[in-house]
């Protein structure tokens, strides 16, 4: 089996399934022999900050010396970022081998009619190449809710994390906060222990009742400390402990993040269930990689890459953009998906954009482009539908070249994930042309007294 074949065979897999409940996922991995066993967790939920907190973890604990498992999700551009080792992509002869190895389960449950979707056997594959791989500690993204997410298969982790919950995902998880958190603290377990990051105040209640009802101790972020001493487009710097701390992630948000990561770090230091330095979580926050998540991409011009698809995540594109790019002229490039919340995410980002790229996005979920221009139309007088994303992306990145000013690919982590390749191949090429082309001058010189040595001899 190549690993071209192994990807196609997970992707051949419904991608949602027939009922509610966990019996597939834990027959499933009955079969494998319950790998999930073998190994101890870390467990996120949340709607908003999942992968930067998992991001900030996975890397601290590798930075502690150990093998750190990490499962994320979405993927950007690689199926294989959401299986890595010590923040590393699995390899693709190991992804194909659990692949090769487990499939024919996948195809003799079908068989007795039980069906396995694309994420339970994704999550499946995780815990089987993990707990192979003997990972000390395995940092678990969950995909959707928490009660019924397939990770929550697992025992008692050593701790649970809410990040920031809003609205999101509202037909399946429910259309309230309090319904969405009741969701996001079913990864609360006995014997184990809660950390959340500072919530709404319905949210709040929830969370705090349900660690009550658990009888496991909770943390907050709002109990950690830190002394902000700079903000950029590149991240943040921040004293801990007296420990400076860089943070390559962008926004006021990723400070939220950070505190999260870090309460949830020193309850697990506290209790003795991990050894860890502030120095080594320094080492480790400085290499956190979360990509498309206000990432910017080129500096001269600039080009920022957002994921963001609910107003959580608007907020905080709209809060960053607000703050670091006051009074930019900016061209926004976007895609999103029709069963987002649509209305409520550009309305949020009225007066923001100078002009806006209305592009498709490749998943049947789509919203056309046409519709969504029509929603930023009643807010932006500058309009323009694009038949591709890498055609908008041209014409956009021209134009910031000529008159500095700024571009902003937002909407959708899946458009982020199809134009992100396009437009660092494309910066780089750029980069490259304008080295060669600094470099003329100076060849001249070095011809011209070349010559001048000559005419000497």
């Amino acid at each position: 089996m190549t690993y071209e074949n192994a990807v196609e065979k997970i992707h051949s897999l419904l991608t949602f399934g027939s009922r509610p409940g966990l019996d597939r996922m834990r027959i499933l991995l009955d079969r494998l022999g319950n790998p999930q066993d073998r190994l101890k967790f870390i467990h996120i939920a949340g709607t908003n900050g999942k992968g930067s907190v998992c991001a900030m973890l996975s890397s601290a604990l590798v930075a502690a010396g150990y093998k750190t498992g990490l499962f994320i999700s979405p993927y950007i551009t690689d199926f294989r970022e959401r299986i890595q080792i010590n923040n590393c992509m699995v390899s693709e002869s190991v992804l194909t081998d659990a692949v090769e190895k487990t499939f024919p389960i996948i195809e003799q449950l079908r068989e007795e009619g039980t069906i396995i979707t694309e994420f339970e056997y994704v999550n499946a594959l995780q815990f089987y190449i993990h707990a192979n791989a003997d990972c000390d500690i395995v940092v678990l993204e969950t995909g959707m809710g928490g009660l019924l997410d397939c990770t929550n298969t697992i025992k008692s982790p050593l701790c649970a994390v809410i990040t920031t919950i809003g609205l999101d995902h509202t037909a399946i998880l429910g259309d309230t906060i309090e319904k969405i958190a009741q969701q996001k603290c079913g990864i609360f377990k006995p014997d184990s222990m809660a950390v959340t990051s500072k919530q709404d105040i319905r949210a709040m209640k929830v969370i705090e009742s349900t660690a009550r009802e658990k009888k496991i101790p909770l943390a907050t972020s709002e109990s950690v400390n830190i002394d902000v001493i700079e903000t950029t487009l590149k991240g943040s710097r921040f004293m801990f402990n007296g420990v400076e701390i860089d943070l390559p992630l962008s926004g006021d948000h990723q400070l939220e993040n950070a505190k999260t990561a870090l309460a949830t770090l020193d309850m697990l230091r506290c209790n003795s269930l991990i050894s860890i330095t502030d120095e080594q979580i320094a080492n480790g926050f400085a290499k956190a990689v979360n990509p498309a998540r206000l990432e910017l991409l080129s500096e001269k011009p600039i080009v920022l890459l957002d994921g963001a698809h609910n107003p959580n995540g608007i907020e905080a594109l709209k809060s960053a953009i607000q703050k670091f790019l006051p009074n930019k002229y900016i061209i926004a490039i976007t895609g999103m998906l029709a069963d987002k919340d649509v209305s409520t995410s550009v309305k949020l980002l009225d007066g923001v954009f100078d002009r806006v790229y209305t592009v498709p996005v490749h998943n049947p979920r789509a919203m056309h482009p046409a519709k969504l221009m029509q929603q930023y139309a009643r807010f932006v007088d500058d309009t323009v539908t694009f038949e591709s994303a890498e055609h908008a992306f041209d014409m956009a990145f021209e134009q910031a070249e000529k008159t500095d000013c700024a571009v902003v690919i937002c909407g959708s982590l899946y458009l982020a994930g199809e134009i992100r390749p396009y437009i660092i191949n494309k910066i780089k090429a750029e980069n490259e042309s304008a080295e060669k082309l600094s470099l003329i001058p100076h060849l001249r010189a070095h011809e011209t007294s070349l010559h001048l040595v000559c005419r000497l001899l």
